[in-house]
């Protein structure tokens, strides 16, 4: 019989780099906003007040469908530019969308029923807290310093230095 004598090593724990982590929460943020406008199709009447021709106060029209085409396009194109900006141009970008729709994911609670609370605080306390997550993340881009990068500091300074 064979005893195990060694103790297994702990799991590797990689750092995530900061892009992957931004595109990860605007993946997830998608996937959310998708199906809480999916399961609001579940609430009684719902159906038929869009037959109807109406999404909440507005008429459905190329219009409104247009707007809520932009209105999913950026969170869609955030998880690309996410990972493809560049650093400072994509924290930048990552704060100033993430900041606008806080506002937004709130407006969706407008002119729901008290019967809906429930459902409309918990959706929207996790889209917020996503977005959170996106604020802080950009808010908090590692920084590098000058002296892990001495060449883009002083590129010349060492061909001066070798010549005298």
């Amino acid at each position: 019989m064979t005893i195990r004598t060694t103790t297994p090593s702990p799991l590797d724990n990689p750092t995530i780099p900061v892009q992957a982590k931004l595109a990860a929460a605007w993946t997830s943020f998608m996937f959310l906003v998708i199906y809480i406008d999916y399961f609001h199709l579940y609430q009684p009447g719902e159906i038929d007040v869009i037959r109807g021709g109406e999404i909440f106060v507005f008429d459905i029209s190329g219009t409104l469908m247009s707007a809520f085409f932009a209105l999913i396009a950026i969170p869609t194109l955030m998880v690309l530019l996410s990972m493809t900006l560049p650093a400072r141009v994509n924290r930048a970008t990552n704060l100033v969308v993430a900041l606008l729709f806080i506002p937004i994911c709130v407006f969706n609670a407008a002119g729901a029923s008290w019967d809906w609370a429930f459902y409309y605080g918990l959706t929207i306390g996790v889209e917020v807290l996503i977005l959170a997550f996106i604020l802080r993340s950009a808010w908090t881009w590692p920084r590098t310093t000058s002296s892990s990068l001495p060449d883009l500091v002083e590129p010349d300074r060492s061909q001066v230095q070798m010549e005298r």
